[in-house]
């Protein structure tokens, strides 16, 4: 089964690590994501720019709106994601918990749905790959 580990961080904490410490936990990331990949445990990762460069789009009664950043009651702000393949939940848990960043915020864990089953539950068929 698919789960997606979603890294939160809080920025206080990572402005706040030794000097060296932010690149260290980040080399161990991606080293680490490298086995994992090699293994076929990881499908997938990216991190995401900063939350100021960010705009969140709300769509309510027809009208639009469009602001700068993230709208949080969180110190905590979506980082970056890991897609992993893991045996069960708690494996996946297992695999968050190898992340550094567990440290300086919180590593979400949350299975992903089979859309291709959700198309059939609700009756939507998939559009024909454009040639």
């Amino acid at each position: 089964m698919q789960y997606l580990l979603l890294v939160y961080v809080d920025e206080d904490m990572l402005d706040a690590l030794p000097e060296g410490e932010y690149d260290r936990r980040m080399r161990h990331c991606l080293e680490r994501a490298d086995a994992l990949h090699e293994e076929g445990s990881l499908l997938g990762f990216q991190q995401l720019e900063r939350p100021a460069t960010a705009k969140s789009v709300r769509r309510r009664g027809g009208k639009v709106s469009v602001v700068d950043g993230p709208f949080a009651e969180t110190k905590e702000l979506l980082a970056g994601f890991n897609l992993v393949e893991a045996a069960s939940l708690e494996d996946a848990v297992r695999m968050a918990e190898e992340l550094p960043w567990a440290e300086t915020g919180c590593i979400e864990v949350r299975a992903v749905r089979d859309v291709d089953a959700v198309r059939v539950q609700v009756g939507a068929r998939r559009r024909p790959a454009a040639a």
